[in-house]
Parts: C-alpha cells; structure tokens; sequence
C-alpha cells in the first residue's frame, strides 16, 4: 500500500470512527462516511466492502492495543491489586481516547450481540478463559489468606467495568449537569475516576 492508499484509509477510518460515534453502526451510512471521508462511495467500498467490515476494522483497531496488554498482565505473577490498577487506569485512558466504544458496543448488544462477541473472541482468543480462571484462582487465594473478603469474581469484575463504563456512556447527562457542559471539568474528572475507582474497589473487598 503506497503513502496514498495509506492516507486515503486514515481518513476513512477516522470519519467512520466519528460517524459511528454518533449514529451507532444501524444508524450509519457508507455515503455519509465517504462525504466525510472527502471520497467517493466507490472508493469506500473498493477499501471496504461492506459497513460491518468497516465498523469491526475501526473497533479492532482501538481494542488491539489494549487487550493483549490487558491479558499480559491479568495472566501474570503480579499482586491483585497492581492488577486492578493496571485494569483501571488502561481502560480509562482506553475510553477517553476512543469514546465511541460504549456507543458501539451498546448499540451491538441491543441489535447484535454476537456480532460483538465474534469480535472479542478473535481478539482473546482461548486466552479469555484462562484469564478468568487465572484471577479467580488469584482471588480465592487471597480470601483464603485472609486479605479479602469472600467475593464472587464475577461480580467483581462486572463492578469494576460499570464504574469505569458508565460515566462514559452517561457523558452527556454527567458532564451537562453536574459539571455545566464543561468539558475540561468532566476530563478532570475522569482522570480523577482512576484512583477514585481503585480505592473504592479495594476497600470493597479488603478484610
């Protein structure tokens, strides 16, 4: 692919990444994403084929970074809670720089939740198992020893994805009224999210 090529599909991925953002994948339209784009429809569909291929290229594209590292560390030797940190702080920094992925992925539950899971599952492959195995054997070591209080794993690793994933998905009613629509106070406030969650998430489950 020469210098052209490249620039012509960033510009196409990065006007579906908007388009997306704003209409969900149902909502959106190849001939609005190729205006966008400042291309003809042609074109787009000469680098994809259809809108599917191009939403699943545009959410690799921002996941590919964070879940190999994300398995990485969950799979590790490291102390649970340097884990949650890791967990927390990565996938804030995720979400605020990619902050259509809650519209997608919400928009995907409602209308095709496989779809979604296709997706995850090409990018964890068989290692999503043994990561769940891996931090429930975590957990319950640390219960046995005293350090945390029993708890069930899956529901603290739904907890910790909702006190991350909502205040994102509920950006405009959070940063609209408790913060006036200013958008540097809500900023500050997510990146105020990381250590709020953490400490709240320990000491949920600490003895």
């Amino acid at each position: 692919m020469d210098n052209q090529q490249k620039d012509t599909e960033i510009k196409i991925l990065d006007a579906a990444k908007e388009v997306f953002q704003q209409k969900g994948m149902t909502g959106a339209r190849m001939q609005e994403i190729a205006d966008k784009a400042g291309i003809n429809k042609s074109l787009l569909h000469y680098y994809y084929r259809s809108k599917e291929k191009l939403f699943e290229k545009v959410f690799n594209m921002a996941v590919s970074i964070f879940i190999p590292k994300m398995l990485e560390i969950m799979l590790s030797e490291k102390p649970l809670f340097e884990k949650l940190e890791f967990f927390i702080n990565n996938y804030i920094d995720l979400l605020t720089k990619h902050p259509y992925i809650p519209g997608f992925v919400i928009n995907e539950l409602n209308r095709n939740p496989q779809f979604l899971l296709n997706i995850f599952e090409k990018n964890v492959q068989i290692k999503e198992k043994k990561l769940f195995e891996r931090v429930d054997v975590q957990i319950q070591e640390e219960v046995k020893k005293g350090i945390l209080n029993p708890i069930d794993t899956r529901h603290l690793i739904t907890n910790v994805i909702a006190l991350v994933v909502f205040p994102m998905v509920a950006r405009p009613i959070i940063q609209g009224v408790m913060f006036e629509n200013d958008k540097k106070q809500y900023d500050s406030f997510l990146k105020e999210r990381k250590a709020f969650v953490l400490s709240f998430v320990i000491n949920s489950i600490k003895v």
